[in-house]
C-alpha cells in the first residue's frame, strides 16, 4: 500500500498519474512561458539551478505555491535533484488544484 520513501504518496495520491517531461520538452514549455520551479532546498538552488527557475522547497509548497503562482491552470514544470521530492511536490499541487504541472523526468541528475 505504502511505497519505501513515505507513507503520504500511495494513500493520499491513489490514482494520481504523474506527468513526466524530458529535459527537451522542459526548454520547449519554457520558452512559450511555463513557470519553472525548483523544489530543492535553498543551499542546493544556490550551488546551481536551472535559469529562471523560481526555489520553492517542497517542505513551503503549500504555504508559498498560491502567492508565487496564483493561477491554478498556469504550466508549471516541478524539477529536484533526482526526481522525488518533485513528484512528492506535484501530487501536492494536485491536491490543492494545480492541474497543469509536470515533472523532470529523473531531475537534474538525468540532464
Amino acid at each position: 500500500m505504502f511505497c519505501r520513501r513515505c507513507c503520504r504518496c500511495r494513500f493520499y495520491n491513489r490514482g494520481m498519474q504523474i506527468k513526466k517531461i524530458s529535459f527537451e520538452q522542459l526548454k520547449d514549455m519554457v520558452s512559450k512561458g511555463a513557470i519553472l520551479i525548483d523544489v530543492r532546498s535553498p543551499q542546493e538552488y544556490n550551488e546551481g539551478h536551472l535559469p529562471n527557475a523560481i526555489n520553492i522547497p517542497e517542505y513551503e509548497i503549500e504555504k508559498r505555491i498560491n502567492r508565487e503562482v496564483p493561477k491554478l491552470n498556469q504550466q508549471i514544470i516541478l524539477y529536484c535533484q533526482y526526481g522525488g521530492r518533485s513528484d512528492d511536490a506535484y501530487n501536492l499541487m494536485r491536491r490543492i488544484g494545480y492541474n497543469n504541472i509536470f515533472s523532470l523526468e529523473g531531475g537534474l541528475d538525468a540532464i
